[in-house]
């Protein structure tokens, strides 16, 4: 796992996420609730679009943010979105694992939930690390131990 893990409360907004986010150079954040327990995550893949389901209809339309995207309002959506908050956009519950948890949980939980990332979590569900796909590559070629 990556230690140490990037963490943001739930009021921090989108802005500063992606802020955080590029100057670090991480894929994502754990969003902690006040008594600083993993309560979310936030990837880039928060900041694309995805296909979703009109409501009761067979048609998929592009979505970000919770918003429908017209093509000629991309620009004004992001716009918006800065001021949303991480409670807002943060995938919750978030799937996590202890530092007691193999690599073979790893892996299952990534396959079983189709993600990308995992926290890793002590006792009191308060973030102590992360592992990402990127990770795994250590198991094939351990030379390079640091990020």
């Amino acid at each position: 796992m990556v230690q140490p893990v990037v963490t943001v409360n739930e009021d921090t907004t989108v802005e500063d996420i992606a802020k955080i986010m590029l100057d670090r150079r991480i894929g994502s954040v754990v969003v902690v609730d006040e008594q600083g327990k993993a309560c979310g995550i936030v990837t880039e893949s928060d900041f694309a679009a995805k296909e979703r389901a009109f409501p009761f209809s067979r048609y998929w339309a592009p979505q970000i943010f919770g918003m429908w995207m017209p093509k000629d309002k991309i620009e004004e959506i992001y716009k918006i979105a800065r001021t949303m908050t991480a409670k807002e956009i943060m995938s919750s519950p978030v799937i996590t694992l202890t530092e007691e948890d193999t690599v073979e949980e790893v892996v299952r939980k990534m396959l079983h939930y189709d993600i990308n990332r995992i926290p890793i979590v002590n006792k009191e569900r308060r973030p102590v690390g992360i592992v990402a796909r990127y990770d795994l590559l250590r198991l094939i070629s351990p030379v390079n131990k640091t990020r």
